[in-house]
């Protein structure tokens, strides 16, 4: 967390609560609240996250702090690691019997322009690169660390990239979405500026399979 002291006081507070919440039910689990020195982006903070998980951590994951995803997905996905075929496994926004899509005209529009681009330019063979919520077998992950480079939200499919390029198998699955209404996107100057940060990191990376190039 790289918010000003007010909400990272009232951020920590909450895990605070969280944890004594687990500790009273006995749950094995438990909640360790990171604060960076700034807001470096979302990227960072996944990559602070990752970079101080416990060694013994089989899966690492993450889910973004916005809300849109529902606390209850996340759990619902984290019950199927221990079992799933897979070594990232991705949550995505799509709608189908089942599941409950909320999001505004413009987003979608513009996350499918995004992920059409992004399949065109790395063939990860996703539908949904951007989705706030991935779990990543630690095993393949640690080793990827000192390589990531994005701070921001390309972090994703620096991520799915270069998991793809170590022989990852992955897999999507469909969750409840409900993003809020407002976004600090600009109309038309914000894809524009998107589709040029993916062609530039295509360019540092390569494709998803094989070597850069």
């Amino acid at each position: 967390d790289g918010s000003e002291a007010r909400k990272a006081a009232e951020h920590e507070a909450a895990v605070l609560r969280v944890t004594q919440f687990l500790l009273e039910n006995r749950s094995p689990h438990r909640i360790e609240y990171l604060r960076a020195e700034r807001n470096a982006g979302k990227g960072a903070a996944i990559r602070f996250g990752c970079s101080r998980a416990g060694a013994n951590a089989t899966w690492l994951t993450f889910i973004a702090a916005d809300g849109a995803i529902p606390a209850r997905e996340y759990w619902r996905v984290a019950a199927m690691l221990p079992s799933i075929q897979a070594d990232v496994v991705c949550a995505c926004r799509i709608k189908m019997a089942g599941r409950t899509i909320d999001r505004p005209l413009f987003r979608h529009i513009q996350g499918r322009m995004f992920a059409t681009l992004a399949e065109e330019l790395f063939h990860l063979g996703l539908y949904d690169t951007q989705t706030g919520m991935k779990a990543f077998r630690g095993a393949m992950l640690r080793p990827l660390l000192p390589q990531l480079q994005e701070t921001r939200w390309l972090l994703d499919v620096e991520l799915l990239v270069l998991m793809a390029r170590a022989g990852a198998r992955c897999v999507e699955v469909p969750v409840d979405c409900h993003m809020r209404a407002g976004s600090s996107l600009v109309f038309g100057l914000d894809p524009l500026r998107m589709a040029w940060q993916l062609v530039q990191l295509r360019s540092r990376l390569g494709s998803g399979k094989g070597s850069a190039g």
